[in-house]
């Protein structure tokens, strides 16, 4: 049998097709990874092998009757623990949560398992998915396979882990603020935040403007077809979008010619002096494909990152009102603090901001009449050190502002995605957002195809091997 390691959507689902390998061989495939690698990363919030198992049979018995569900059907993955799995508990990474079992998958869950999907449990998220790190009082500490002293970022930490590791070639996260663009640029993954509404959101997130549902994979491609899948209106959530989701794969097959924006620090941020090393050499590596690339420095004039506070930590804070009078002391102290903040708050001041987001808004649709991506890094820095809730270089920021770059663009929902644009001398990834129009993910999935096939090693992998 053909090793399975690192092995993209694409191919594993040709193997299965051809019957060169069965959905339960890569299964056992894919447990004795977890078996290997887990205790070192500790990527998984719960792990249902069991349930897994029976996925993988029945997907076998499709297999030899040629009758697969799509070409997800046999391939393993996992869930954040965020997001409603049937039969499974939904803990939100937090202590203040009971593990009383779901009754019901999530849209995209749901989605999954009906392409055939082999789901093998839940994977880590910060508490409630309130910092861009990875560890949580429920499940401790997440790893980053480049380096496990580092955090691979938050707060779809575990998606990220287990995909970099190369346990599965693809995991589902969510993006309220950049949870799955802040661990994709810190493991070397591609995860994409499509348009707002386009994967639906249900149970209803207590982030509603800001949330959305999105894959984590290592290339462009397997990342059209996950996002196929989940992607479709669901009229539970009043958001959705109702046009049917393009087919994305057949519009990334040729260069197209875009009008490009490349903002180093949108106008307020400061960079490590690695991320201005890397991104440099990628925007040379760009402008040489024959792209039209400007220099905007200022975007913004300011750091919109209280308008994203106002709804976020506002939302998450009210649904847990009655934890945080009565049992604060189960909650990460870093989350309290910001939570407290949030649900005190005026009903003026909230509606000022959420004005000023309306404006914002605005300010962003005006911007991209003239370009059709912007480009920005990911974040402003590298990994670093677990146990830490922001870089030490950046101790005046909170759990949240240190990422930079990426809320933003929850606040128009727009979509937007981390591909990695190299590494540094440490061997440490380094990523690349790149941001469309409203509703366009063909032409980001397009361009970040085109820099992928011409720039990104595939075949590197981590330092965990």
């Amino acid at each position: 049998m053909k090793p399975l390691d690192f092995i993209s959507v694409s191919e594993l689902s040709k193997l299965i097709k051809n019957k060169e390998v069965s959905p339960t061989e890569l299964l056992d495939s894919t447990l004795k990874k977890i078996e290997k690698l887990d205790p070192i990363l500790n990527s998984f919030a719960f792990l249902d092998i069991e349930g897994a198992k029976i996925l993988a049979k029945e997907s076998e018995k499709r297999m030899m009757r040629n009758s697969l569900l799509s070409e997800l059907d046999g391939i393993p993955t996992s869930i954040k623990d965020l997001i409603a799995q049937k039969n499974l508990p939904q803990r939100f990474g937090s202590k203040t949560t009971s593990d009383n079992l779901v009754s019901a998958d999530a849209p995209s869950v749901e989605r999954l398992r009906n392409a055939g999907a082999v789901l093998l449990g839940k994977s880590t998220t910060s508490e409630f998915g309130c910092k861009g790190v990875g560890d949580s009082p429920l499940t401790g500490v997440t790893k980053n396979p480049w380096n496990p002293k580092l955090t691979p970022g938050g707060s779809s930490c575990g998606a990220a882990s287990m995909v970099a590791a190369g346990i599965v070639p693809y995991a589902i996260g969510t993006d309220g603020g950049g949870s799955i663009r802040i661990p994709a640029s810190l493991t070397g993954l591609f995860g994409i935040k499509a348009q707002f509404g386009r994967v639906p959101v249900y149970p209803t997130s207590a982030t509603p403007t800001l949330a959305h549902v999105c894959p984590l994979t290592r290339n462009v491609l397997d990342a059209c077809k996950v996002l196929q899948i989940i992607s479709g209106k669901d009229f539970r959530d009043p958001f959705t979008v109702t046009e049917n989701a393009p087919i994305f794969e057949n519009f990334i097959k040729e260069k197209k010619s875009y009008k490009i924006a490349w903002s180093p620090t949108l106008g307020y941020g400061k960079n490590d002096s690695n991320v201005v090393e890397i991104l440099k050499k990628a925007l040379k590596n760009i402008s040489s494909l024959g792209y039209n690339v400007d220099t905007v420095d200022k975007v913004l004039d300011d750091d919109p990152v209280n308008l994203w506070n106002a709804e976020f930590y506002a939302g998450v804070g009210t649904r847990l009102k009655s934890v945080i009078e009565n049992s604060p002391n189960l909650i990460d102290p870093a989350v309290l603090e910001v939570l407290k903040v949030a649900i005190n708050q005026k009903m003026n001041d909230y509606y000022s901001l959420v004005f000023q987001r309306y404006a914002f808004r605005e300010k962003m649709r005006i911007f991209f009449e003239n370009y059709d991506l912007l480009i920005t890094p990911t974040l402003p820095c590298v990994a670093f050190e677990t146990g830490l809730n922001v870089p030490k270089n950046m101790q005046d920021k909170n759990i949240v502002s240190w990422v930079t770059y990426t809320y933003p663009f929850n606040l128009t929902g727009q979509p937007a995605a981390s591909i990695n644009a190299g590494f540094t001398k440490e061997n440490l990834p380094v990523g690349m957002q790149v941001i469309g129009k409203n509703n366009c993910e063909i032409d980001v999935l397009n361009f970040c195809k085109q820099f992928e096939d011409n720039f990104i090693n595939l075949n590197v992998k981590p330092s965990i091997y």
